[in-house]
């Protein structure tokens, strides 16, 4: 079943026409853009080393993110990227003085699920930052 049938199954819909399934395989590939920021009192040093050491844990709140995450620094900044559930997520987390910023991209469905996945990440993250 592909995913546009399910969502018109979901939905309780009639079987899509050519112009509403042109629309949907649109809305499918557009990302969704998380933005967070969680505030802390480590450091710069502290905060970076904490997020390099357990940045596994934030990925894996994101769906299908079993899969090889590929990481790298250049400065205090983080790119990443894995592939999941046959989509590709990519992000990046920017290590400053007081706050932590992430930037995450959620292409097509899973952008359907973002602002649960907010919380997640966000609670994940500050776990991260206040573990002493």
């Amino acid at each position: 079943m592909t995913a546009m049938t399910a969502i018109s199954r979901r939905r309780g819909a009639k079987p899509l026409d050519l112009h509403s399934a042109s629309l949907c395989a649109t809305l499918l590939r557009m990302a969704t853009p998380i933005s967070i920021s969680i505030p802390h009192q480590l450091g710069r040093t502290e905060a970076r080393r904490r997020i390099e050491t357990g940045f596994a844990s934030i990925v894996r709140q994101l769906p299908g993110s079993g899969g090889t995450c590929v990481e790298r620094w250049d400065g205090d900044r983080l790119t990443f990227s894995f592939t999941g559930l046959g989509q590709t997520v990519s992000g990046v987390v920017d290590v400053l003085d007081a706050a932590v910023t992430m930037e995450i991209e959620l292409p097509g469905v899973l952008g359907m699920i973002a602002s649960g996945l907010k919380g997640r990440l966000q609670k994940a993250a500050q776990l991260l930052l206040t573990r002493k």
